[in-house]
């Protein structure tokens, strides 16, 4: 090999790469602590970051719809009126949600206390007959009592006996609720910051780019940026879209066919669609456990139309709104749900299918191109061939 001055900084970059690994492997837990460390200084930032992201989508159309015109006093506030607006909104929709839930599941555990001493006796005679042969277990059964007071008791005494453990737990909870309520409202100040001065800052970090870096990168990081930024906002919207469509469809259905719950079901069902694929089954398992208590018959029915929903969900729409939305097929979504769940829980869906959409797209486009250039590589040399010939 010759020392030329690139083979030189190649291997000094080489060497300094494995000084570096041997170094954090030996103090892996050192590095550990020292990661977790920063990971909680920069937590607040990394939320406002997020919360920014989110609420520029619904900012930026409020701000187009409201301001298309921004000249002397209303270029001064539109920016301003346009975030308050947000934030009403979106305390709105979470008020709302509240407002329709709460009242419907207090009522529902009034409903449910007072079914469950009907309920119990019926599923007592009918665990009697089915075990009549069984003189042991048909005594057993018959022996057993359902008293809501006494279960009431028991709880109690539970919680007095158990204040004890429970307060050895508190201050780390309290210290707990207290640093994530600090760490949310640090977070809140910055994205209020970021999209406030949005522009400024872009601007800057592009400055920042241009003078640290060479163009052909700085260009590369800024279609990554620019197609990211797409990609999960067009999915932020089609995973809102598509909640909104399955709860109403829930609400209209559950409506004609006349089974209880089904203002609560359907903004459940909203609320937890908002997980890809998976979350609107949270909404029919509680959906199913509030039917049984009035009715199984009723509870089945609502199984049945809770699948074929999901059918009409998963096949046509969730692909359609959402798939097509960041670009992905069917196939890469289930997939990226799958994988992102695995590796982040919840978390982990929301954010690997516009991550899987980027990757999709930026391999995509690097395979068509490599593709094209070989067939450039290969029609030339034939040209060539013919001429030598």
């Amino acid at each position: 090999m010759n020392l030329t001055k690139e083979n030189v900084k190649k291997i000094c970059g080489i060497i300094l790469f494995t000084v570096v690994v041997l170094v954090i492997v030996q103090n892996y837990e050192k590095v550990g602590n020292a990661i977790g460390l920063l990971w909680g200084i920069i937590f607040p930032f990394v939320l406002g970051g997020i919360i920014a992201f989110i609420l520029n989508i619904p900012m930026r159309a409020i701000e187009k719809l409201l301001f298309k015109s921004k000249n002397g006093k209303q270029k001064k506030y539109a920016r301003p009126l346009s975030m308050i607006i947000t934030f009403l909104l979106v305390i709105g929709v979470i008020a709302g949600v509240i407002l329709i839930v709460v009242p419907q599941i207090g009522g529902t555990v009034r409903e449910l206390t007072k079914s469950a001493e009907a309920f119990f006796p019926k599923v007592q005679k009918w665990a009697e007959d089915m075990f009549s042969n069984n003189t042991q277990i048909h005594d057993w059964i018959a022996s057993l009592q359902f008293n809501t007071d006494k279960l009431m008791d028991t709880a109690i005494n539970f919680l007095q006996n158990g204040a004890g453990n429970v307060l050895n737990g508190t201050f780390t909870a309290a210290k707990a609720v207290v640093s994530g309520i600090t760490a949310f409202f640090i977070g809140l100040i910055f994205a209020f910051y970021l999209l406030a001065k949005k522009e400024t800052l872009q601007r800057q970090v592009n400055m920042f780019m241009q003078a640290a870096l060479p163009e052909k990168i700085v260009n590369k990081i800024t279609y990554v940026a620019k197609l990211s930024n797409e990609t999960f906002s067009n999915f932020i919207t089609g995973q809102c879209l598509e909640a909104l469509i399955l709860g109403t469809m829930f609400f209209v259905t559950l409506s004609i066919i006349r089974l209880p719950y089904a203002l609560l079901i359907g903004v459940l069902i909203a609320f937890t669609a908002l997980i890809p694929i998976f979350g609107a089954f949270i909404g029919c398992i509680v959906g199913a456990f509030l039917m049984i208590m009035v009715s199984p018959m009723k509870a089945l029915i609502f199984v049945i139309v809770f699948i074929v929903l999901q059918q009409i969900e998963g096949n046509l729409i969730y692909p359609k709104v959402v798939g097509g939305s960041v670009g992905l097929p069917s196939l890469w979504v289930l997939a990226a749900v799958t994988i992102g769940s695995s590796l982040m829980g919840v978390a982990g869906m929301l954010f690997f299918i516009p991550f899987t959409s980027v990757i999709y797209t930026l391999v995509r486009e690097w395979t068509y191109k490599r593709l094209e250039q070989k067939k450039t590589k290969e029609n030339n040399n034939d040209e060539s061939n013919e001429s030598s010939v």
